[in-house]
């Protein structure tokens, strides 16, 4: 591991007198060399690809506000958990940090860990697949599940700038290069937000789409099912998550606050469901901007999913 940085510092919290009754700040350590496997936690402090799509820039921030979200969490996981550091984006070096990012991945998933990944905008997608590509790299042409919950498809085209509106579009350019097959499922997309350009490239690709007014109650049995459908075609399982798909009243801290959404409470069962799998090797959660958030919800909604994947 080469993490940019580490510090535990932002680990406290409340410290309850009864038994049993432990939270995340008391049980998380520093990851290293002789760590047991486990949940590792790496930060990606970056928002350089927000700033060339044009947003508003304060995602570095968002892995330490995260980790502030996380501390006082009650802990009920039975395995262990690791802080393993932050890559950090200098100078406005995006892809010298993306590749950063992919080989501190590479190394968590060599050594047995389950990364999670605290970014940051969502160029940090790019880094994270990267990482899970090289350590897959052996294999003859794995078939990597992207599930991507998100307002927006990424897909822009790569060949004008590298930015957090381009990862996947990088993805399948990469995934073609090494002769992969690209699977992309994107839940929670915002018709008015995205062209009609990016639709067109979606369905290119042979994306799974299902729009944030097709999220419901009433539909969320059967957009389980073609979760389960697509997770069943797949080797493993990439679960990237942009916080910017919730509604602005559940997530206003973003780069680009969304008009609708669709409600965590929606979400959830639908992360479980990945979970339950049994295929899920990483996750990231993009797009935090803690300049913008209020009483910090965004980062407690955020802090709520990554402890849900803890259990």
């Amino acid at each position: 591991m080469h993490a940019d940085r580490h510090s535990m510092a932002c680990w406290t919290g409340r410290v309850d007198p009864e038994p049993d009754s432990s939270r995340w700040h008391q049980r998380i350590r520093a990851l290293s060399e002789d760590s047991q496997p486990g949940l590792a936690l790496l930060g990606f402090a970056c928002d350089e690809g927000v700033r060339r799509n044009h947003g508003r820039v304060g995602a570095a921030g968002g892995p330490q506000a995260l980790r502030k979200a996380l501390a006082n969490l009650a802990w009920h996981r039975q395995a262990p958990a690791y802080d393993a550091g932050d890559v950090a984006c200098e100078d406005d070096d995006l892809e010298s940090a993306q590749a950063r990012l992919g080989y501190n991945v590479c190394a968590l998933l060599d050594a047995g860990h389950l990364p999670i990944i605290l970014g940051g905008g969502h160029e940090v997608a790019f880094g994270s697949w990267s990482g899970l590509a090289e350590h897959l790299s052996g294999q003859a042409a794995p078939r990597i599940g992207i599930v991507n919950f998100d307002a927006h498809f990424d897909l822009r085209d790569p060949a004008h700038v590298h930015s957090s509106g381009t990862p996947f579009a990088q993805i399948a350019e990469a995934s073609a290069a090494r002769g992969w097959p690209f699977r992309y499922a994107c839940l929670g997309i915002s018709r008015a937000s995205n062209t009609r350009a990016l639709f067109a490239r979606a369905a290119e690709l042979g994306v799974l789409v299902r729009e944030d007014r097709e999220i419901r109650e009433s539909t969320l049995e059967a957009i389980g099912a073609e979760l389960d459908a697509f997770a069943a075609g797949c080797d493993v399982l990439y679960l990237t998550f942009d916080i910017d798909v919730l509604p602005a009243c559940e997530a206003p801290g973003v780069s680009a606050p969304a008009a609708r959404g669709v409600r965590l409470e929606l979400l959830e069962p639908l992360i479980e469901r990945l979970k339950a799998s049994g295929k899920l090797r990483l996750a990231d959660f993009a797009e935090l901007n803690p300049e913008h958030d209020i009483d910090s919800r965004t980062a407690k909604a955020a802090a709520r999913l990554i402890h849900l994947l803890s259990l």
